[in-house]
């Protein structure tokens, strides 16, 4: 099985802004918004879930997501 081609984003969450965002490299923006979640734990909410924003920095597209920590999944955020 082949790897996704890397791309380069930009990932923060909510609560704490872009000025404590990070750069990652995913092979998708849901891959990149897992990624932010697991290297730098921002604050859940309290229904256990966390909302991460993730850009593209070749392309400029932004997209979000809400991570559920008891299942692991990442939604687009509605």
């Amino acid at each position: 099985m082949t790897e996704p081609e890397q791309h380069r984003y930009f990932a923060y969450a909510e609560g704490l802004g872009r000025a404590h965002g990070h750069v990652l490299e995913a092979g998708s923006f849901e891959a990149a918004a897992v990624g932010y979640t697991e290297l730098y734990t921002p604050p859940v909410d309290t229904e256990d879930e966390i909302r991460v924003f993730v850009a593209d920095l070749d392309g400029g597209q932004e997209h979000c997501f809400v991570i559920d920590l008891s299942d692991g999944q990442a939604e687009p955020c509605n």
